[in-house]
């Protein structure tokens, strides 16, 4: 077909062109005309139907009149005995895919050539009469079809049973009655027909687990030939151990035997099959794994460059779980580092970063250190993140692996590649103690011929945090300061904070950061001379009296826990008054969500009181609301509103769900209600709660709905004392109680008597995390130093075995209600172990930060340790209770 060429005399260039390029669609109606000549130029039409094609393909639409003016065209072209044009015929049929009274037209010459003696056009003619034919149709020649599954001629049983797995898409019934026949295929002798068969069998019983255990049953003692189907046949036994293993605890795994049988095939592809699987097997253990380690090695020294990137990327995803059991192939992947293929290279390197010994670091350097240059970024990343790995792996190693950072740090690269860098240098810093003075050093020099501005600015922040911690700060001025002189705005804003930081901590520097500070009230731009006016007044560098340390340090280091988005729309309703901005008026909720959800298909309510247009918080509106009614005004200040728990189903006669509002020594519960019934209006709408599973509540108010018509989202309130400052926790029983009245659909007038009827409504309950807010903070580690360990609470749990890492660290995380910081609620796949990193604020506006620690053993069984700082013993001493409960 459209087959791309190269010009003789652009060899040089390698200009790829194609010989249609520049053809019309026009043009090419008008030569179609050729199939109507009295005699026929098999050739010329050929071609033809070739430029049709590649229209087609390339996105060009042809209207129904030109479709069918073809369609009717091309049928004329049966009448010519040209094996080449006939085929070109199946496939323009099957691409112009006619309508249904078209069809008819072409149906009789396709089963007349299904029937044919010659193969090729009995097998083309199978596959465009099961691609254009309806069910009605699939009927009549369902006779034809089961005779060509087991035909003789391979090539025509393999396109009747490819043809039976699009069709399962459309008429599954039919092509389900074929499976004594797709079975007796399955026991063919021609390779691809096996393939095609088992393919098909599997499809046809894939919703039945007993079925296809059966299948892997029978098939699993030897009667599968062809190698393509055996590596099938491995998948599908993989997904039956799989389904077997969730089932089971106890007991040998079943099949694995055929598995470890598949490692000694002929055939390449199926002992790859076969050795990946076994690696991929939930639980897998040592024992396991070594016959699949042995041929993956032995695959490493082939000739054949796809069976050596096949087999280095099976033992790169072993090396992430299993790093051991690997380790006896690292002589022959340290080999693969000077491979012509560097795919195959960097994957070497990367698993030999995985499962090499400290002795053998210096070693692996200077062979990566070669490499490096003939790789592209994307592979280069993939390496730093290995070497990062690698020296929290071994921390003595440090300075050979960060020399070789700081080397790469030098050369050309990309944005992500340079970042990659520093990010794995920032982590060795702050993870290795040691390494501190000469990463630091390391940094400074990148960023006095750094071309990306995120890349300086980011290092000079971290650089006023550590820098001053160090034991000569002085040798890392210079290097700030140039940045004030040689770079953009925007780099010397971030150097100026960076200096008032050295000057605060580094009292011996205090007259030097002066003088540095006072040129820059100079600059030419108002952001860096209002930092250095910011700060010479903060830290009295202009002769004033300035705050105290404590606090100069809380102002220049302290973690700034508002959202800035909540903050940006507290400063835009501040309105000037006498009454100077209020910081602590801003909400501290994370993300805002609507004030009440609506789902736009169930009809969900909005509420009343519904925020006004304007970026005004859920919590402001929520507050609002709350105080505009008498019965909770005196309650105080709202401390957190939850977000919607849905009580009733999606598209029920009434939509409700509630919003738990907690003050100190109250929760109000709001009941947004939406009646979806036209000829029903509800009055006096209330909600029976039943509190006998939440004994330390007491009710102590409710707020009635009057009204309740179609669609208008309306609410009821119920409110509950409870001891102060205490996180009480309860289940609540709901009934919906109202009033019902008909209304008449012509005048929409309700009738005044009505009746009362009740509506049962899902459980919900109050839970610790309600009382916890989710606030984020900007640096983690700063505001874990600034809380000290005075009322540090640490103790070690064990979860129980669990689905997954990912699975405990997201159940302990809504468990507390907490935020997480850093990105570290994401959790890499495969991995052993995970820390991640929370902040809140709890009840009572208590500072709240949590360092979790997991780790998992190959029995799934998952520890946890839970490090809590915050601002009051008794709220880390209640977090720890929450978990051990």
């Amino acid at each position: 077909m459209a087959q791309y060429v190269k010009k003789d005399d652009d060899r040089d260039e390698e200009a790829e062109y194609s010989p249609f390029s520049g053809i019309e669609k026009g043009a090419v109606l008008q030569e179609a005309r050729v199939f109507n000549d009295p005699q026929l130029d098999s050739r010329r039409c050929s071609q033809v139907i070739t430029k049709l094609l590649y229209l087609l393909n390339q996105g060009d639409t042809f209207t129904k009149v030109e479709a069918t003016e073809v369609f009717f065209s091309v049928t004329k072209l049966f009448q010519s005995r040209d094996i080449g044009l006939r085929r070109m015929v199946y496939l323009i049929i099957k691409e112009l895919s006619p309508c249904a009274d078209e069809v008819i037209i072409v149906t009789s010459s396709l089963m007349k050539d299904m029937n044919s003696k010659t193969d090729v056009y009995r097998a083309n003619a199978i596959r465009v009469l099961c691609r254009i034919t309806d069910g009605t149709l699939l009927t009549q020649i369902e006779r034809y079809l089961k005779q060509a599954i087991v035909d003789k001629n391979p090539v025509v049983a393999s396109a009747a049973l490819v043809s039976g797995y699009h069709l399962l898409q459309t008429n599954p019934e039919i092509v389900k009655r074929w499976s004594n026949e797709v079975q007796e295929a399955a026991q063919s002798r021609a390779a691809l027909v096996q393939f095609h068969a088992l393919a098909l069998l599997h499809e046809i019983r894939q919703n039945d687990r007993l079925a296809v255990s059966k299948l892997v049953t029978s098939l699993t003692k030897g009667t599968v030939r062809s190698p393509l189907a055996q590596c099938l046949l491995i998948r599908y036994t993989s997904q039956v151990i799989r389904e077997s293993s969730m089932n089971s605890q106890a007991g040998d795994r079943p099949f694995y035997d055929y598995l470890e049988g598949c490692l000694r095939h002929k055939a390449e592809m199926v002992i790859l099959e076969a050795a990946r699987a076994i690696t991929e097997l939930n639980g897998v253990t040592s024992r396991e794994l070594t016959p699949a380690i042995t041929v993956l090695q032995l695959f490493l020294s082939s000739s054949k460059p796809v069976l050596r990137f096949a087999a280095v990327r099976t033992l790169n995803k072993v090396a992430m779980t299993h790093p051991m059991a690997v380790t006896s192939c690292n002589i022959d992947m340290e080999s693969l580092i000077s491979d012509q293929n560097r795919s195959i290279a960097t994957l070497a390197i990367t698993t030999l970063l995985k499962t090499g010994n400290e002795s053998g670091v210096d070693r692996l350097m200077k062979q990566i250190t070669n490499f490096m240059s003939d790789i592209a970024d994307e592979f280069k990343i993939v390496v730093v993140d290995a070497i990062r790995s690698l020296c929290l792996k071994f921390p003595l190693k440090f300075r050979t692996l960060m020399n070789f950072l700081s080397n790469i740090l030098r050369e050309e690269g990309g944005f992500e590649y340079k970042k990659a860098i520093v990010d794995s240098i920032v982590t060795i810093i702050r993870d290795i103690p040691d390494a501190k003075e000469s990463g630091l050093l390391h940094l400074c020099e990148f960023i006095e011929d750094c071309e990306f501005t995120y890349l300086s600015t980011q290092i000079l922040h971290f650089l006023g945090i550590e820098g001053p911690k160090t034991s000569d700060p002085s040798k890392f001025i210079r290097y700030i300061y140039n940045r004030v002189i040689l770079e953009n705005a925007t780099v010397r804003a971030s150097a100026v904070s960076t200096l008032a930081k050295f000057g605060a901590m580094v009292d011996s520097l205090k007259p030097r950061i002066f003088v540095l500070l006072r040129r820059c009230l100079y600059d030419n731009d108002d952001e860096v001379r209002d930092r250095a006016t910011l700060y010479l007044n903060t830290i009295g560098g202009d002769g004033s009296v300035v705050e105290t340390d404590k606090d100069v340090k809380e102002f220049l280091f302290g973690s700034f826990d508002l959202p800035l988005v909540n903050l940006e729309t507290s400063l835009k309703n501040y309105e000037p008054s006498e009454e100077p901005f209020d910081v602590s008026s801003v909400p501290r909720e994370v993300k805002s969500q609507p004030f009440a959800e609506k789902k736009a298909a169930a009809k969900k309510p909005t509420g009343l009181g519904a925020p006004p247009a304007g970026p005004t918080s859920t919590v402001d509106a929520y507050e609002k609301l709350l105080v505009s009614i008498p019965e909770f005004s005196t309650f105080g200040q709202l401390f957190k509103s939850s977000a919607p728990v849905e009580l009733t189903e999606a598209e029920t006669e009434y939509a409700v769900n509630v919003v738990k509002h907690i003050f100190d020594k109250h929760v109000v519960f709001q009941y947004n209600c939406t009646n979806t019934i036209p000829e029903q209006l509800l009055e006096n709408v209330t909600i029976l709660v039943d509190a006998s599973e939440a004994e330390e509540f007491e009710e102590v108010a409710t707020k009635a709905l009057k009204s309740l018509p179609y669609d208008t989202p309306g609410q009821t309130f119920v409110a509950f004392e409870k001891p102060e400052g205490v996180p009480a926790v309860g289940k609540f029983t709901n009934v919906l109680r109202f009033i019902v009245k008909e209304v008449d659909p012509s005048s929409g007038e309700a009738e005044e008597d009505g009746v009362e009827d009740e509506y049962q409504l899902e459980e919900f309950e109050v839970v610790a995390a309600d009382y916890m807010l989710k606030v984020g903070v900007s640096n983690f580690r700063n505001a874990w130093e600034s809380l000290g360990p005075d009322f540090e609470r640490v103790d070690e749990y064990g979860l129980g075995p669990r689905e997954s890492l990912k699975e405990a660290v997201t159940t302990v995380i809504n468990l507390l209600g907490m935020q997480p910081c850093e990105g570290t609620e994401v959790v890499a796949a495969n991995s052993r172990s995970h820390t991640c990193l929370l902040s809140g604020v709890y009840i009572g506006n208590v500072k709240v930060l949590v360092r979790l620690s997991f780790g998992v053993d190959s029995g799934k069984e998952v520890a946890m340790k839970l490090a809590v700082r915050s601002e009051d013993e008794t709220v880390s001493d209640a977090i720890h209770e929450l978990v051990a409960n």
